[in-house]
């Protein structure tokens, strides 16, 4: 994720049918050509994008140009920009809540990581957002089996207060091999145990292709097997974490054929730092991903 001067951890750190356009009157010219100019996709897999990749184009310009691609949503942008989505009729498909590195994996990190969780689910819901991201943080010596009870303990204090905002909390896997070293979410198998024990039908995983590439392969057969427990997806081309076409090793097409006959009903975001022109490679990924 350090191919972007604007990271997402810089960003982590500062509905269904949640896609109903605004009332025309509401728009000006240029947002309602965006939205006659709109691209009518297949719509088995709803699509969005996180834009630290894309992070020199002005929201209100991305905004527009995401209309126009048929994209639904915006990832891991918060309160502040969201009357510019709604302005588009966009949503926010996973709003931020603590740091990536320092979480849920120690106690003493409970109290202050459970209260940006708790404020970020609050707002979300009110705005009738689905997902706030959640992670275990680094390592730093603790044991998987330790880490995995202490996330579980601090999940449970907060899990209750998702259901009742009706909001999904999702824990994201990350590669420790070659952009988050120590990460201790870095396995399906270990975050998919923690959402068990959980036992709440709103704590998912956010399962990012391109890292679970790096750390797995095996990318259609794990997600079939633990469809019922991933509330999110990445995507990203591996290596590199560019363009998701055929420069990079990942059959997107094929993955998302198998995640539609899942009948897998949420998001799919696009993150990947793009190398050419970053609107065109955006364009190109939606249609890949449009099956």
């Amino acid at each position: 994720m350090k191919e972007s001067k604007i990271t997402r951890r810089d960003i982590l750190k500062g509905i269904a049918g949640g896609t109903a356009l605004l009332a025309a009157g509401n728009l000006d010219s240029a947002k309602l050509i965006a939205q006659e100019t709109k691209v009518k996709l297949k719509g088995r897999i709803k699509q969005s994008v996180s834009k630290w990749c894309f992070g020199k184009i002005p929201l209100k310009d991305f905004c527009k140009s995401c209309v126009e691609m048929g994209i639904g949503g915006i990832d891991l942008v918060g309160p502040n920009d969201w009357p510019t989505l709604k302005e588009f009729g966009l949503i926010g498909t996973c709003t931020p809540s603590h740091g990536l590195s320092v979480g849920l994996n120690r106690k003493e990190n409970h109290e202050a990581c459970l209260a940006k969780i708790r404020e970020a689910i609050e707002k979300t819901s009110a705005a009738g957002y689905p997902n706030v991201i959640c992670f275990p943080g680094n390592r730093n010596g603790i044991s998987d089996e330790e880490g995995a009870a202490n996330c579980v303990e601090a999940l449970k204090k907060v899990i209750g207060f998702a259901e009742e905002k009706k909001v999904t909390l999702i824990m994201e896997l990350l590669n420790s091999k070659v952009n988050h070293k120590d990460y201790q979410a870095d396995h399906t198998a270990w975050a998919v145990d923690i959402c068990k024990k959980v036992g709440s039908p709103r704590m998912k995983v956010l399962y990012d292709i391109y890292h679970m590439q790096i750390m797995e392969g095996d990318i259609i057969r794990t997600i079939k097997d633990n469809i019922d427990y991933i509330g999110h997806f990445h995507t990203g081309g591996n290596p590199g974490r560019n363009e998701i076409d055929d420069t990079q090793e990942t059959n997107y097409k094929a993955v998302m054929m198998a995640i539609a006959e899942t009948k897998y009903d949420g998001w799919v975001a696009h993150e990947f730092v793009p190398k050419r022109d970053p609107l065109t490679s955006l364009k190109q990924a939606v249609e890949i991903c449009d099956v």
